[in-house]
């Protein structure tokens, strides 16, 4: 018997020891900006923003990547930063100092970063993402940026949400585009009066081809992944495939590629869209396949 027991010590002594290891590495670090796992051996990087008010809790139940992420010694960092649409200059600034304190005072790697996220934060992700890249003195330049579902053109955005107002086809739905369009008003202006203001802050402006918020980014990989549903679009918010925010990433990849952006990718899905309590809606994280988008950034 105790020679049993002796043979089978090192075995026992592997796996507590394995134990102890993944147990360590799953430890959060949470802070008011964040909540970040950090693998012992960190190889990449991934920052991911929100949609308009999901916290980093929030986005880590919708889109649990970390024990995954961390078998392939991928750090994630889950943001809390979120209500943002656009960025004015100085939360530019904010925002990308927050970015950098955040990779130096965690020890990881400043040349393999990727950030991404849902809606208004793969928004974000795309116009944080050239700015850090323009702006040396941050130290940071993402290898990649996606974003999911994401309205990238704040002109047509605006439109679409002063269409479903008309329409009302729903409480819900005109509710939320009657806020978005005294958002827009108060913030930039009406885009039919003066499409300034939308240029400055939208990523893409389609009809003025304007793209100054992604002219940094065409040696960065960039994925944008959207579900195109039109059956449940149409039947959920009345809305459709010219007022979705498909339509306007497949013109956006369109027209990066055609500017010569080599590694513009645009990823449609078929019924990957559901949230995490199981309702179907393919405004959500579940479109993106986690070990597709691991093997994207370790590739």
């Amino acid at each position: 018997m105790k020679k049993h027991f002796k043979n089978l010590l090192p075995v026992l002594c592997l796996i507590l020891t394995t134990a102890l290891s993944t147990a360590q590495e799953a430890e959060a670090l949470t802070t008011a900006d964040y909540t970040l796992y950090k693998p012992q051996q960190t190889d990449a990087v991934f920052v991911l923003f929100g949609g308009f008010g999901e916290n980093a809790v929030g986005i880590e139940n919708e889109y649990p990547i970390t024990d995954l992420a961390l078998s392939k010694n991928v750090a994630v960092a889950y943001l809390n930063y979120n209500r943002k649409i656009f960025l004015q200059e100085e939360e530019k600034a904010q925002l990308a100092q927050m970015l950098q304190n955040l990779i130096t005072s965690n020890n990881l790697p400043d040349d393999a970063v990727y950030i991404g996220g849902l809606s208004s934060g793969g928004a974000l992700s795309l116009i944080i993402s050239n700015y850090l890249t323009e702006n040396k003195s941050y130290g940071i330049k993402p290898a990649g940026v996606f974003a999911v579902d994401a309205p990238v053109d704040l002109a047509a955005l605006y439109r679409i949400a002063k269409q479903n107002v008309a329409r009302n086809f729903s409480p819900a739905a005109a509710g939320e585009s009657a806020f978005m369009l005294q958002f827009f008003n108060a913030q930039l202006g009406n885009p039919d009066e003066e499409i300034g203001p939308y240029e400055t802050y939208s990523a893409f402006v389609y009809e003025t081809e304007n793209f100054q918020n992604l002219k940094a980014l065409e040696n960065t990989k960039i994925r944008f992944y959207t579900e195109p549903d039109k059956t449940w679009w149409k039947e959920n918010m009345g809305v459709d495939y010219e007022q979705m925010n498909a339509f306007h990433l497949e013109r956006l990849s369109e027209f990066l590629t055609a500017k010569g952006y080599d590694n513009v990718e645009l990823i449609t899905t078929e019924n990957k869209g559901y949230r995490a309590d199981g309702s179907r809606n393919p405004h959500s994280w579940s479109i993106v396949d986690q070990e597709g988008l691991l093997h994207w950034i370790l590739d």
